[in-house]
Formats: C-alpha cells, sequence, structure tokens
C-alpha cells in the first residue's frame, strides 16, 4: 500500500520471515553461529526469547545456510502426543509412508536417518513454538531421538525453539535427562535503541529505499514504544509509514510515531464488549 509513495520495491516491515530482512547485531549473528555449530555437531539446541523476537526468521535463515546436505524437517505446531509427533517427524524427515504405532515410527526414523546417512548427509529437526508441546511424554520421544547415532557421530540435529517459559519449564527434575544433552542453549534479547536505527535502516535499505525515511527521534520513539521488539517496531514502522502517507509527508518524525503508538495503547486498553469473555490457554503440563 504504501510502497510506491515512498519510493521503495516492497515492503519494508512484512509479516514474513523473510531471511533477506535478517539483522545481524552482535546478538543475532551470535545466535545464528550457535545454531550452525550445532547443525554441524549434531546437538541438541535450545533458543529463546520473548514473542517477536526474531526467532522463527532466526530459524528459517539457518535453513538457508545449512543446505541441500541436510533434510530439515520443520514442525510449526507441537501440540502433539507424543504418537503425532512422531508421525509428523517421519513425515517432515522424508518417510513416506509413516506407520501408527510409536515403535514402528522410531524404526522407520531410523532407517531413514541411516540412509541419509549413507548418502552422505544428515537430518535437522526444527521443532518451533515448542513451549506449546503439551506433555513430558513428548519431550521424552524428543529425548528418544537425540539416541540415534552411529559410533562416532549423531545422526540428527535437533533445535527446540520457544518462548522464554520452555527454558522455566526445562529446568524442572523431570526433564534432567533431556536437558543434559542440549549442547547449545541461547536467549534473544531485544533490540538496544542504536540496534534499533541500524535494523530500521537495514530493512529500508533492503526494500530499496533511496535514504532514510525516519528521523532518529522517530525511530528512538519507535524504540522505547516497542521495548526493542522486532515484531513491534515492524508493526509501529508501518502504522506510521500509512500515518505519513495520509499526510503527504515523505519524512517520518517522532511526532507521528507518538501518534500511531497512542492509538495503539488506547487500542490494548480498551476492555472486551459485554457478553463476551477471554478464554484462558490451558497450561501445559510436566
Amino acid at each position: 500500500m504504501y510502497e510506491s509513495y515512498y519510493g521503495l520495491r516492497e515492503k519494508a516491515f512484512g509479516k514474513t520471515p523473510d531471511p533477506r530482512y535478517l539483522f545481524l547485531n552482535e546478538t543475532y549473528e551470535e545466535a545464528l553461529e550457535r545454531l550452525l555449530y550445532a547443525v554441524e555437531e549434531m546437538d541438541l539446541a535450545l533458543l529463546t526469547g520473548e514473542v517477536g523476537s526474531g526467532k522463527t526468521l532466526l530459524t528459517r535463515t539457518l535453513v538457508d545456510r545449512v543446505g541441500d546436505r541436510y533434510e530439515v524437517g520443520m514442525i510449526l505446531n507441537p501440540r502433539l502426543s507424543p504418537r503425532q509427533f512422531l508421525r509428523t517427524t517421519a513425515s517432515e524427515l522424508g518417510v513416506a509412508e509413516p506407520r501408527f504405532h510409536a515403535n514402528d515410527l522410531l524404526e522407520q526414523i531410523h532407517d531413514r536417518l541411516l540412509a541419509l546417512d549413507e548418502q552422505g548427509r544428515a537430518a535437522v529437526l526444527i521443532v518451533d513454538e515448542a513451549h506449546l508441546i503439551p506433555g513430558k511424554a513428548t519431550f521424552e520421544e524428543i529425548r528418544l531421538l537425540t539416541n540415534f547415532q552411529l559410533d562416532d557421530r549423531n545422526l540428527i540435529s535437533i533445535v527446540l525453539v520457544g518462548q522464554p517459559e520452555l527454558r522455566e519449564r526445562l529446568r524442572h527434575p523431570a526433564y534432567r535427562a533431556l536437558t543434559q544433552r542440549i549442547g547449545t542453549s541461547f536467549h534473544l534479547t531485544p533490540l538496544s535503541p542504536e540496534d534499533t536505527l541500524a535494523y530500521v535502516g537495514h530493512r529500508l535499505a533492503v526494500a530499496g529505499a533511496g535514504g532514510p525515511l525516519f528521523t532518529e527521534g522517530a525511530i528512538r520513539r519507535l524504540h522505547a514504544a516497542a521495548g526493542g521488539i522486532p515484531r513491534l517496531v515492524n508493526h509501529l514502522a508501518t502504522q506510521a509509514l500509512l500515518e505519513g502517507m495520509a499526510r503527504g509527508r515523505r519524512e517520518i518524525d517522532e511526532a507521528m510515531v507518538t501518534t500511531v503508538t497512542a492509538e495503539r495503547e488506547l487500542f490494548l486498553k480498551e476492555t472486551p464488549r459485554a457478553g463476551r469473555s477471554l478464554t484462558a490457554q490451558p497450561r501445559a503440563s510436566l
């Protein structure tokens, strides 16, 4: 909607996890390097961060970086029973006809991993939103998958990705056998004000901007309102660009960002209408 007005080739602050837009500050660069190392070592890895911190974008970039040498499976909704989890894993890793029983599925996955190894390839399983895994039994299947190995190497690397509560959950003694196998662990922190300045500039440059579209004050206001969370920065920046277009302005200043942040704060303060209730999400068990 605003692209042609500002001379952009595409939306600079889109919602899709496009690896071209990954901003590699020190934190994100270290996170990516650790994940790449975990894959190379065929380790179990843990990546956590707040909602909107860029976890999914990092894993998409990881998939791009590892290349065709790896068979990559991605589980995007892990609210699965142990057997469902194994069936999904088998399918994602290229098993043509996953069986029904858990033991048969484990055998199929093992055979598939051995076949990949004979081809000079390896397997990577990325479990996104892993904090939503419903119970300890499914985590136990993940632990069993890490048992698939030869004398000198593992046959699969697993990356667990989730919100901070995943890390808290795994600290429970019930998960000790699994957490002892985590070789790489990283937690994403919010962008600093300086990082946000560079982040906005990076996304605009990738989208084809010929120069800055935001004043420094506007970006610092974006940072303060978003708390350094990239997804919120993207949302507010998009709203500010629309506000600027509505006003016939080519540069976004602090006042325009203040307008859109005030509108967002007002929206968040609104209460549900009478007769409607908010249903609490069920809590995950151990």
